[in-house]
């Protein structure tokens, strides 16, 4: 008799609306509620865009884009929102699940973010009682079809620009910042960054390109860099005059796209007189979400 298969697709999770915003920021800081000013900050940068992140519906059109795909069921868990990961494999345990894929909607692999995505699958495992099996994909920075819908989307942002500036435009790969200690002790987030922007550059043709980093946490921490921002003042110091921006650590429209890179992020790059343009997410994208079953479904077979 086959075995009942699912995927656990797992996300970090967002505030359902701005009344929600202290609730998933204490949440985020373990239990503590956040200082007056860091949450009237996040909940200020939230309103900029329009009140609440489409991040949610986004994730769980990606979980539904990949189980159709595949004809097997998607069991979503996120990390600072209902339904939590803990819900998800509960879920998996009630339903009889026997083996899962796991997930995460992040294609570079960090002990802070992947690993502690495994982690939490674990507990929840034990928790819940599933003796089920869970094959985890670790990283997908360099699959082909990533690879190839970054490319094709760092293609059409340059055709955005005036024809002029097109042959200068440097173009910043970015991923979400982490403290610099996790790095300092062997992890490969920052190598696997750049190895996604090595393969675009090579697919793509391209002559100037960087890696950055984005979004870093408002702690004591020295966090990694150089920052999105100071990259852009970088460049003005170089005379140049128009990036692309692909955030390719982030596959789904959410406030660190859509506050971080196209409110700050741009409007850093006006005051330089730098155009800025902004590779689209892959959010449900039928090309991505072809890759990201092709990716479960190898993972599935492997498995055995």
């Amino acid at each position: 008799m086959a075995e009942t298969r699912a995927i656990l697709v797992m996300a970090y999770g967002t505030p359902r609306g701005l009344d929600d915003v202290e609730a998933y920021y204490t949440h985020i800081r373990r239990g503590r509620p956040p200082p007056p000013e860091l949450l009237e900050e996040l909940t200020d940068r939230y309103r900029a865009i329009g009140g609440r992140s489409p991040l949610f519906e986004i994730t769980q059109a990606q979980a539904d884009g990949v189980a159709r795909r595949l004809e097997v069921p998607a069991y979503l868990g996120q990390k600072h929102q209902t339904p939590y990961i803990s819900d998800a494999v509960a879920r998996m345990a009630s339903d009889g699940i026997e083996r899962a894929v796991g997930l995460v909607l992040a294609p570079h692999y960090s002990a802070m973010s992947i690993g502690q995505y495994a982690a939490a699958a674990e507990r929840a495992a034990e928790v819940s009682g599933w003796t089920g099996k869970l094959e985890m994909i670790e990283s997908w920075n360099v699959e082909p079809g990533y690879i190839e819908w970054l490319s094709t989307r760092v293609e059409d942002a340059l055709a955005e620009l005036p024809e002029h500036l097109r042959a200068g435009t440097t173009v910043i790969f970015s991923a979400h910042s982490l403290p610099a200690r996790v790095v300092d002790q062997g992890d490969p987030y920052e190598d696997q960054l750049r190895g996604t922007g090595e393969a675009v550059a090579t697919r793509a043709g391209l002559t100037s390109w960087r890696i950055c980093w984005q979004s870093a946490g408002r702690t004591a921490d020295r966090w990694l860099g150089p920052d999105i921002l100071d990259i852009l003042d970088a460049l003005a110091e170089e005379s140049t005059k128009a990036v692309v921006v692909c955030s390719c650590g982030f596959v789904a429209d959410h406030l660190e796209v859509l506050y971080d890179v196209d409110i700050e992020a741009k409007a850093r790059a006006d005051d330089l007189g730098i155009a800025l343009v902004r590779t689209r997410s892959p959010n449900d994208d039928p090309e991505f979400l072809d890759m990201l079953a092709e990716l479960v479904g190898r993972a599935m077979r492997g498995a055995g």
